[in-house]
């Protein structure tokens, strides 16, 4: 089988965290410089084979889009182009950041550890990963 590479895309850093080969199991890859983003990804697809990427899609309490959307919409039409065979799923990210923060600190990541904002961006996209693959599983 192929991976789901989940990303938390920011304006900053971008996270990314990725499937084994059976998707069973969703694994933090790492943060890179949003601007290194597109060198990241021709590299990693190069050598793994990628079935779906899961986009970290962040809207409002009241679901209208937030400020990021524009980016990322931006983001989605260019790897549409680059990558047309791999299906592009967006999965809401309300409270990842929260949520990876609280993971990291239930985690007894030390409080200097806890500053490193790469590391929320990778475990964020941990959990939009996970939750995609929740959701996927009860649709059956």
């Amino acid at each position: 089988m192929s991976r789901i590479l989940a990303i938390d895309y920011g304006l900053k850093r971008t996270g990314i965290a990725v499937t084994d080969p059976l998707q069973l199991i969703a694994n933090g890859l790492t943060t890179v410089s949003t601007s290194e983003l597109w060198t990241f990804l021709t590299e990693y697809m190069s050598r793994e084979d990628v079935e779906s990427v899961v986009i970290g899609y962040p809207v409002k309490m009241n679901n209208t889009p937030s400020a990021p959307v524009s980016a990322i919409d931006s983001f989605i039409t260019h790897f549409e182009k680059k990558y047309a065979g791999i299906k592009i799923f967006r999965m809401d990210e309300r409270f990842t950041s929260k949520m990876a923060q609280q993971a990291i600190i239930d985690g007894g990541v030390r409080k200097m550890a806890r500053r490193n904002k790469a590391l929320v961006d990778t475990v964020s996209a941990t959990i939009i990963l996970q939750s995609f693959m929740e959701s996927r599983n009860f649709k059956i």
